[in-house]
């Protein structure tokens, strides 16, 4: 790993901080206004989920919930509909918890260092430290998959970043670094870079701002960084979706209150090992797939008359919209919908 000189830290600050200033993008909504609970929301909307995707989810959720308080007494079925879409739901769940813990065990009171911020639910270490130096200015790294990618480019760092013992290394590394003055912009400097210049694939490092720190890029092993094992393939289950009609209406059910989509309505899913299980008239051949990240489910609808269970209703078109609906479920729908 390469250790850097004081004054090559103060050349890459100022290099890193000057382009940000030209071409950062600082009318992103939650740069505009670096109130925490802004920020806060932002950065739990933008776990696995790109900028695109997030800022009409952030728009409209900020119109809807402006403050701290109107998530902490919001209805959890409202919070569950804005984030509807987004994917990973435990994250509105954590971030409607969070909100109460500021609310009624802070007193709307924010704590204001990176330490402090992870006793909120939902909070880890880069969402804290983010809001940490964005909204108080804490001199503390945020550090993400950008941050990872970045830094081990350029000092290359071989540690394996799949590694959670990793982070403490790129932590120590980076520290010593963020700049002192503007450590919220230093660090979403990181981030602009990362998703710009400095890509996981393709990356453009030849006309980066800060080819001349890129030790791998100098050295041309760019491409060995950052150093990541292989994640295990999502394991494969099978389900049935229960297609049950009457008057009209389709049966639903509401899943338990934890575990996968917990709390969601879905059409009653069925596991089984394999094809030849299925009783009942199959609609597709084949089936309708859904990623998560340990799971790929695979679903065939059946239509079945069955019993209605107490946690099952049937549901016109109309109540669908009221409710919050996965996008497995939405899957299953248009699904249902092609094969008519």
């Amino acid at each position: 790993m390469e250790i850097w000189s004081e004054q090559t830290i103060k050349d890459f600050r100022r290099t890193l901080l000057d382009w940000y200033n030209q071409e950062g993008r600082a009318n992103l909504p939650w740069r505009v206004n670096h109130e925490p609970y802004r920020v806060l929301v932002s950065e739990i909307m933008l776990q696995q989920t790109q900028v695109d995707t997030v800022l009409p989810y952030y728009e409209r959720f900020m119109s809807d919930l402006p403050t701290v308080q109107d998530l902490a007494y919001a209805p959890e079925a409202q919070v569950l509909k804005l984030w509807e879409g987004l994917g990973y739901y435990s994250r509105a769940r954590n971030l409607q918890k969070a909100a109460k813990f500021i609310v009624e065990e802070l007193h709307g009171n924010w704590p204001e260092s990176a330490d402090d911020l992870q006793e909120l639910p939902g909070v880890g270490p880069y969402t804290s430290a983010a809001i940490a130096s964005i909204s108080f200015g804490e001199v503390v790294p945020a550090v993400d998959g950008n941050a990872y990618r970045v830094f081990s480019r350029l000092l290359k760092i071989d540690a394996d970043i799949a590694n959670t013992k990793s982070r403490h290394i790129f932590y120590d590394a980076i520290l010593p670094i963020v700049d002192p003055v503007r450590p919220g912009d230093f660090n979403q400097a990181i981030m602009d870079l990362g998703s710009s210049y400095m890509t996981a694939k393709n990356p453009d490092s030849h006309h980066s701002p800060v080819r001349s720190f890129n030790a791998a890029f100098r050295d041309g092993v760019e491409a060995n960084f950052p150093v990541k094992t292989k994640k295990q393939k999502p394991i494969k289950q099978q389900y049935v979706a229960i297609i049950s009609e009457k008057g009209g209406q389709l049966l639903f059910e509401q899943r338990p209150d934890t575990g996968l989509l917990a709390g969601f309505w879905t059409f009653p899913l069925i596991p089984i090992n394999s094809i030849d299980d299925i009783e009942g008239q199959q609609l597709n051949i084949k089936p309708i797939v859904h990623v998560f990240t340990h799971r790929r489910w695979e679903i065939w609808l059946v239509k079945q008359e069955v019993d209605r269970m107490p946690n099952q209703q049937y549901l016109s078109s109309s109540d669908w919209q009221t409710l919050s609906l996965p996008t497995v479920q939405h899957k299953l729908l248009k699904a249902l919908e092609d094969l008519k």
